[in-house]
């Protein structure tokens, strides 16, 4: 039998003795241009042993030289003063309560970074499903680098319609041992995490294994192709910078010594595709220092020069005391955000403005209150073509979904050694 998923040297701290309301805090790329969201945790955690304080919020990415020392110094801090405790050789069962009530399950583990590739064209088991932005990972490895551990905000998807590897367990999860039950902060809900014994990882992988088989792939999707098992949801920049560093480790002491070294594995959740609670939502775009009337007219003429055979889709543009919809008839691209993201790059490069990806509409509305900000609105992808499309078309253009709203995302709570 093939492993998939590994578990791992998991590192908590012991929830009766910290307030373990300010520990767990959302992923470091969401509420990118919302800086008081930060704020407001920073006021609400103060001193208190959190997450918050081992990670760097994509929001403050420019203060990346100054912050990194202070987060590995924490991190060592929490390690040597017993904050965080080791609980060995360990998977965890993950039932995450979402802002809408809903319960989304999924298990914990580590992957292999030996299987996994970023790039387009990846015909590995494990792959991103949207393009990778190279220029994102630096930062994250300069974090990485010098870092005693690794706080997982990756969340994985398998399509397993069958519900043959995580609903077993969860059906099982009375026989476990609890190892957290938190609330989270920022409005994100509830998890609630249970130990899986260890007589029952053999039959997470065996149930995995079968899906990836290629006779299983060619039934689901009428392809015959390499098998993708692990198609990467969240935290592909993440997981594209933990695998930068671990080729970078193994360059440095060679392939036979770095088999065995930590930084080959990363910690993350797998979830099913079909989890009844998991959404997909459209990821917005918003320009910054933008002419609102000149896009609009740039991006019509675009979109009526369009001569491909795709369904008809719709925008709508959103600014400062304006805003507009366009239709495009005849799109090349099958999703819309293909078709606004081809016209994106080259007008962005070409005007020399900001561009940034945001989770929801009210966000985008309430950015698009400032002077020379404009949003693009538009339906979203459904989640039954993620799979087929990155096997048959490769990778999608970046920042395509999110599985949810912001507030629902992966929440920092487990760390893992990696030196």
């Amino acid at each position: 039998m093939k492993k998939h998923i590994y578990p791992a040297d998991i590192y908590l701290p012991e929830f009766d003795r910290i307030d373990s309301s300010k520990w767990a805090c959302v992923a470091c790329d969401q509420y990118t241009s919302e800086r008081d969201y930060w704020r407001a945790l920073r006021a609400f955690v103060g001193d208190e042993p959190s997450t918050l304080s081992l990670m760097l919020p994509e929001a403050y990415l420019d203060m990346t030289e100054q912050a990194v020392p202070l987060i590995n110094a924490e991190m060592r801090k929490y390690l040597d003063s017993g904050i965080l405790k080791c609980h060995e050789n360990k998977m965890i069962y993950l039932e995450r309560t979402q802002s809408d009530g809903r319960v989304r399950r999924g298990i914990i583990g580590a992957i292999d970074l030996e299987e996994y590739d970023y790039h387009k064209g990846a015909k590995t088991p494990i792959r991103a499903t949207e393009g990778t932005v190279l220029d994102r990972i630096p930062p994250r490895v300069a974090i990485r680098r010098d870092a005693p551990i690794e706080l997982p905000h990756i969340m994985i998807l398998i399509d397993d319609p069958k519900k043959t590897v995580i609903e077993p367990i969860a059906e099982r999860a009375g026989e476990y041992s609890v190892a957290y039950d938190l609330e989270l902060m920022g409005g994100g809900g509830h998890a609630k995490g249970y130990f899986v014994c260890e007589k029952d990882f053999d039959a997470i992988n065996v149930a995995l294994d079968r899906l990836a088989a290629k006779d299983e792939m060619s039934k689901k999707y009428g392809v015959s192709a390499e098998p993708l098992l692990f198609a990467i949801g969240d935290g592909n920049h993440s997981l594209a910078t933990a695998k930068t560093l671990y080729e970078e480790i193994k360059t440095q002491i060679g392939a036979k010594a770095a088999r065995n070294h930590p930084a080959r594995y990363a910690l993350c959740e797998i979830v099913n595709l079909h989890d009844a609670a998991l959404e997909f939502e459209p990821i917005y775009r918003v320009l910054f220092g933008v002419d609102a009337e000149d896009f609009a007219t740039e991006f019509k003429k675009h979109l009526d020069a369009l001569r491909g055979d795709a369904d008809e889709q719709s925008f709508e543009l959103v600014w400062h005391g304006g805003g507009c919809k366009l239709d495009v008839k005849t799109p090349v691209a099958q999703l819309a955000v293909g078709t606004v993201q081809s016209f994106l790059d080259e007008y962005v490069a070409k005007k020399g403005i900001e561009i940034d990806y945001v989770h929801g509409i009210d966000s985008v509305k309430k950015l698009c209150e400032q002077e020379n900000t404009l949003g693009i609105l538009f339906d979203g992808m459904s989640k039954d073509m993620l799979f087929k499309t990155v096997i048959c078309d490769g990778a999608l253009p970046r920042k395509t979904f999110s599985m949810g709203h912001a507030q629902d995302k992966r929440y920092y709570i487990e760390c893992r050694k990696i030196k």
